[in-house]
């Protein structure tokens, strides 16, 4: 249920977002450069999660005994590697996809209003094409890339992760609970 809202909520805010800059971008190189875009995050999230089932936890507790940025978190993303997967994998990439089938519907529809003799199919096959050979291109590197690299991008993205938590105020240090005083 939580990932369904997820990926909901990801989709309409990425796709109202993709939509406002189709709608005020007139160049068609800015459309396909926002297209790579969306592909590259589907390609990048998608390594992300399989660097996470790749990743091993005990080159992370020696960073985390030495408090170094983004250990911990690096640890809690590998201890939570099918989730991270999921939601990297999965969600992400399944919302970037769809989106940039939409992107790439768009393109299409741009090109064949600007030059009406173009012929329609050949211009939707062509960039179903480019972009399933992008994406699955993209993805193939990016799973070997990960497995081979796989503590390094967690760790990379632990760093980011605990970048983010102190842009926002949020602890990175684990919270330490107080023993209850029971019976006294």
């Amino acid at each position: 249920m939580v990932v369904g809202a997820i990926t909901f909520s990801l989709a309409v805010i990425v796709s109202i977002a993709s939509s406002f800059f189709l709608e005020n971008i007139s160049s068609l190189l800015l459309g396909f450069l926002l297209l790579l875009v969306i592909i590259f995050i589907n390609v990048i999230f998608d390594a992300i999660g399989t660097a996470a089932t790749a990743a091993t936890e005990p080159p992370f507790h020696a960073k985390a005994a030495d408090r170094v940025a983004g250990a911990n978190e690096a640890v809690f993303l590998v201890r939570n590697a099918d989730r991270v997967a999921n939601y990297c994998g999965d969600v992400v990439g399944d919302v970037c996809g769809t989106i940039s089938g939409a992107i790439g519907a768009t393109i299409a529809l741009r090109l064949i209003i600007k030059q009406p003799t173009l012929d329609e199919l050949i211009i939707s096959v062509f960039m179903s094409a480019v972009i399933a050979t992008i994406t699955v291109g993209g993805k193939a590197v990016g799973k070997t890339l990960a497995v081979e690299e796989a503590n390094e991008i967690i760790f990379a993205v632990g760093r980011i992760l605990a970048g983010l938590k102190r842009a926002v105020g949020r602890s990175t240090k684990p919270e330490v609970r107080k023993a209850s005083k029971k019976g006294k």
